[in-house]
């Protein structure tokens, strides 16, 4: 499988990423009674999005791209590895930002940071073979859409150097968003549950590829990383190593949580539920 299957409309063949990897080691629930569902009891996806302008450094215009209204969400319970959710929407599908015009794609947060010297990387490599979208800004994104642009993003992240960390994260919040797709399919129905099996394929090869750049990250970058301290990365990369099977590199990382003097509470509650999970699983 390539990691960047899926950017074929934007002009990039499976090649083109094999070519610049070679280097690289790299209805929910149902209302039960017969009348029509109360739709306008859900808000649309759009009610939570505001239309912003980006200038982008590669081509030097500017595009519109959709974000997350500020205050707008109710946060809920995150998965234990720490993927956020909110209600009625998945933020993380809003968390890239794509150049129509040039292809260059990055993670909201880093998309201005970027050099002279990985524009010119992108221009040659990107932007050279990135077919421009004509289409509309849409209303909201959807998770195919939403998945391309991280895919795009990482192949970016790939081509100008980026940090290991970067990569990972791209991969890890590209993992999360597999794992929402997933979410919304059924198993009842034949096409979606085969569409379900092919996400969470994906989802385990780009989870893999984010572990193994965080553990790779760690050795050689200073905290934060990624806005993430020593704590919460020691927490995501236990929660990671228990679900690779690796409970030994799970608990030495959940025993710096559980003696650290500044981890939050919640974190080390966190910490202590796996801990006990790790456990069950050693006495079977």
């Amino acid at each position: 499988m390539s990691l960047f299957s899926g950017l074929e409309k934007f002009g990039f063949k499976p090649e083109d990423s094999k070519e610049i990897l070679k280097s690289e080691k790299k209805e929910e629930h149902k209302e039960e009674q017969k009348k029509e569902p109360v739709k306008k009891e859900i808000p649309p996806e759009k009610d939570f999005l505001l239309p912003k302008t980006v200038h982008c450094k590669v081509c030097e215009k500017d595009f519109r791209t959709k974000v997350v209204k500020s205050g707008k969400t109710r946060r809920l319970q995150p998965d234990r590895d720490l993927r956020p959710r909110f209600q009625y929407i998945d933020t993380l599908k809003y968390d890239v930002f794509s150049c129509p015009h040039c292809g260059y794609s990055a993670l909201a947060r880093d998309f201005d940071n970027i050099i002279p010297a990985r524009t010119k990387l992108i221009r040659e490599q990107i932007s050279s073979k990135f077919t421009p979208q004509e289409e509309p800004e849409a209303d909201f994104y959807t998770y195919d859409m939403a998945i391309a642009r991280y895919k795009l993003a990482l192949l970016n992240t790939t081509v100008k150097k980026g940090k290991e960390s970067e990569k990972a994260y791209t991969c890890l919040k590209l993992a999360w968003i597999l794992r929402g797709k997933a979410d919304t399919l059924s198993e009842d129905i034949p096409e979606e549950k085969e569409a379900k099996k092919k996400c969470q394929e994906e989802e385990e090869v780009f989870y893999q590829q984010a572990y193994e750049g965080f553990n790779k990250a760690i050795s050689e970058e200073m905290y934060p990383i990624c806005g993430m301290d020593e704590n919460t990365m020691d927490y995501l990369l236990a929660c990671m190593s228990y679900h690779f099977e690796k409970y030994e590199m799970a608990s030495k990382c959940l025993a710096r949580v559980l003696t650290s003097s500044n981890a939050s509470r919640r974190l080390k509650d966190m910490a202590l539920e796996l801990k006990e999970d790790i456990v069950a699983q050693l006495k079977h």
